[in-house]
């Protein structure tokens, strides 16, 4: 579980590279904050991970500081999406297909051996919910990409067990189950189980 002080980092130092970041043509682009004592390392600074820590950060109970720092950092983050927004669509749609072929190459690997990688889905449904998370920003033009995240959405129902919320409880109000579904199962470690 990662606390609310490695978000409000992660966010701050991504907001710092916002522009420069957005006005590249890289989809990964590396961080250099360190996370609090204890905590994992941070992902390189992608637009799909500053939308996640965001979602974290604003369905957590915090404190009136952490309010107002969030409040602040919300603020710069929109701030650079409406100044920036051609840059910020363009983006977008770089991390939403690779964020795609991400999640179908996990999903291929379950489907290919469940017993290996249904115990992955708690880690790996972090794309899936990148994917809605970017969905939101803008409409996928491709039609291939909404086509394919469709078949993909249906596979997993197939093998998707409704469960508890995958993550930390304490998130779960900033996901809900109409709209995150997929945050509220599991995947079968066998194909006669789904």
């Amino acid at each position: 579980m990662k606390s609310v002080e490695y978000d409000l980092r992660f966010l701050h130092a991504g907001l710092e590279m916002l522009e420069e970041y957005l006005l590249s043509e890289e989809v990964f682009w590396p961080m250099s904050a360190n996370p609090p004592q204890g905590e994992p390392g941070y992902p390189q600074l992608t637009l799909d991970w500053i939308l996640l820590a965001s979602a974290r950060l604003e369905a957590r109970q915090l404190s009136f500081e952490q309010k107002e720092q969030v409040r602040e950092l919300i603020g710069d983050l929109d701030l650079n999406r409406s100044r920036w927004r051609v840059a910020w669509e363009k983006k977008t749609r770089q991390c939403f297909q690779v964020r795609l072929r991400m999640w179908r190459g996990f999903l291929q690997e379950y489907k290919d051996n469940p017993q290996e990688h249904a115990d992955r889905y708690a880690y790996e449904v972090r794309l899936r919910t990148m994917l809605e998370l970017l969905g939101d920003e803008y409409q996928p033009q491709n039609a291939e990409d909404i086509e394919s995240l469709s078949r993909l959405d249906k596979y997993l129902r197939s093998a998707f067990m409704p469960a508890e919320f995958t993550w930390e409880g304490e998130i779960q109000a900033g996901f809900p189950r109409d709209k995150y579904w997929f945050l509220y199962g599991k995947l079968s470690a066998s194909a006669g189980e789904s």
